[in-house]
C-alpha cells in the first residue's frame, strides 16, 4: 500500500520567513561569494516587504507583528557583505 507523509512547511522559523519575506520583495540580496545577505537600501521593495508581511503574516501571528518581525530582521542585515574587501 502506497504510504505519503505530511510535507513539513518550507520555512519552519520566524527568521527564515522574514528573509524569504524579504527576499520575495527584492528588498535584500544574497553576496554571491561568501552568501552573506545584504540589504539593497531600496525603498520601494521595503515597502513591498511590508505589505507582504500585513498582508500574509505566519499563521498565529498578527499582521502588526509580522511587519514588526520583518523589519527587525532588515535592521539586523547590513548593506555590505562583511567578507567582501
Amino acid at each position: 500500500m502506497l504510504m505519503t507523509r505530511q510535507r513539513r512547511p518550507a520555512i519552519r522559523t520566524l527568521r527564515g520567513w522574514a528573509v524569504h519575506v524579504l527576499q520575495e520583495a527584492a528588498a535584500i540580496r544574497e553576496c554571491e561569494e561568501h552568501g552573506w545577505m545584504q540589504d539593497r537600501a531600496d525603498p520601494h521593495a521595503q515597502d513591498r516587504a511590508f505589505d507582504i508581511a500585513r498582508r500574509d503574516p505566519p499563521t498565529g501571528m498578527s499582521a502588526q507583528e509580522a511587519v514588526a518581525e520583518v523589519r527587525e530582521m532588515l535592521d539586523s542585515i547590513g548593506d555590505t557583505c562583511p567578507e567582501c574587501p
